[in-house]
C-alpha cells in the first residue's frame, strides 16, 4: 500500500474550505444576507448558524444581562428574551440611533441614542453594576473600523471575567460583496486584542460551524483577569 503523504491534509483542508466559501457565498446571495429571517414573526436579520450559536452560549452561560448594541428591528433582543424565558432570568438592554421597531417584550429594556454616547453607556454601565451573575455583551450597530473600535474599549470593560463579548459582521472585512464597508469590524477587534491582554478569542465558538458572519469574532475575558470595570 503507497503511504500516505505528509501533505495529504493540506489540500483537504483547502478543498474543504473552498467548498465552505462557495456555499457561503451562494447562501448568502439566495437568503439576501439572511435579509428575510425572522424569530416567532419578528424580523431578526441574523446567520441562523450564528443564532444557535448564540443561544448555546446563553444556556451555557447564563447571563443574567445582555447589552446589545444595535437594536434594528428588534428581532435579535426578543429572541434573547424569549431564551430568558425558558431559563426563567435574565435581562436585555439594547441600543439604537433610531427607533424601526415595535418591540415589547418584560426582559427588554429600549435605549435611544449612540452606543458610545456618555448618557446611553452610563444607563449600560448602571445596570452591569447592579447584574447578579454574567454580562455578555453584543457588538452589532455601526459597522465601521472606528466605532466598533470605540464599542470595544468601552463595552469590554463591562463584561465579567470568564464571560464573552460577540463582535458581529467581521464577515464585512472577508467577503467580498461587502468591500464598500471596510474596514469593518474585524479590524477593529485585532487591533483591540494587541492591546487588550485580558480577552481571547474563543476559537471553538468561532469555528463552531464551517460558516460564520462572525469571523474571530466570540471574545472571551480570562477567568483571571482583573474584575471588569463595571
Amino acid at each position: 500500500m503507497r503511504p500516505k503523504s505528509r501533505y495529504y491534509k493540506g489540500p483537504l483542508s483547502f478543498v474543504k474550505s473552498m467548498v465552505s466559501q462557495v456555499f457561503f457565498r451562494d447562501l448568502v446571495k439566495s437568503t439576501k444576507n439572511f435579509g428575510h429571517i425572522t424569530w416567532a414573526g419578528n424580523p431578526i436579520w441574523q446567520n441562523i448558524f450564528d443564532l444557535w450559536t448564540i443561544q448555546e452560549m446563553i444556556f451555557q452561560m447564563r447571563p443574567s444581562l445582555i447589552l446589545e448594541t444595535g437594536t434594528n428591528r428588534g428581532g435579535s433582543s426578543f429572541f434573547y428574551a424569549q431564551l430568558f424565558d425558558l431559563i426563567g432570568e435574565g435581562k436585555v438592554i439594547t441600543v439604537d440611533v433610531e427607533k424601526l421597531h415595535d418591540l415589547k417584550h418584560p426582559r427588554v429594556t429600549c435605549l435611544l441614542g449612540s452606543s458610545t454616547g456618555q448618557e446611553v453607556f452610563g444607563e449600560m454601565q448602571k445596570a452591569a453594576r447592579a447584574a447578579r451573575g454574567p454580562v455578555m455583551v453584543i457588538l452589532d450597530s455601526d459597522h465601521s473600523a472606528k466605532h466598533v473600535r470605540d464599542e470595544l474599549e468601552l463595552y469590554s470593560q463591562l463584561v465579567t471575567p470568564g464571560s464573552l463579548m460577540l463582535v458581529q459582521d467581521g464577515v464585512i472585512d472577508t467577503l467580498g460583496r461587502f468591500r464598500k464597508g471596510r474596514p469593518g469590524p474585524l479590524k477593529a477587534l485585532h487591533d483591540f486584542l494587541t492591546t487588550h491582554p485580558e480577552f481571547e478569542i474563543d476559537r471553538d465558538l468561532c469555528t463552531r460551524f464551517p460558516i460564520t458572519h462572525h469571523p474571530d469574532g466570540w471574545l472571551r475575558r480570562k477567568a483571571m483577569s482583573q474584575k471588569a470595570a463595571a
